[in-house]
């Protein structure tokens, strides 16, 4: 009789245990099970160094959503980012999305400014003003080596 309380207990214990790693492992890879509560939006931008799928995406400094898929579109040479929305997030066709960096060699985000004169992006819509990323490594190039020109004699 002993024993199978323990055994029992024992199995409750690991039920709850997986219960809990399952909670956390929807919660931190932001899987939603019950519904879809983004929306889609794509952004063409000349290029995506250091972005990734699962990157955030952030208007006026808070997160309004994840990057999702990127494609590259080799009609018009871009690569194409898609930008999971949260629904009630009203973003604009005059909106303007930027990839920045987080502090001085952080992760990359997306910057939306949601502009606001123009008309609702609905679900699919494409961001056509777009800003990419800025080459640290190359900025530190050209401000420690200079233009390394000759000059005639």
């Amino acid at each position: 009789m002993k024993k199978y309380s323990m055994e029992t207990g024992v199995g409750i214990f690991v039920v709850i245990g997986l219960l809990c790693v399952g909670y956390l492992t929807v919660t931190l890879g932001g899987v939603s099970i019950f519904g879809n509560d983004t929306y889609r939006l794509y952004a063409g931008f000349s290029s995506v160094t250091g972005l990734k799928p699962g990157n955030a995406v952030e208007m006026h400094g808070i997160e309004v959503g994840r990057v999702g898929r990127m494609t590259l579109n080799q009609e018009e040479q871009v690569a194409v980012v898609e930008l999971r929305i949260k629904k009630g997030i009203v973003v604009y066709d005059d909106a303007i999305a930027s990839i920045r960096t987080k502090g001085l060699i952080g992760d990359r985000y997306v910057e939306l400014d949601p502009g606001g004169s123009g008309d609702e992006l609905a679900d699919g819509g494409t961001i056509t003003d777009t800003e990419s990323p800025i080459d640290i490594g190359e900025l530190i190039g050209k401000y420690a080596f200079g233009d390394v020109k000759e000059r005639g004699k």
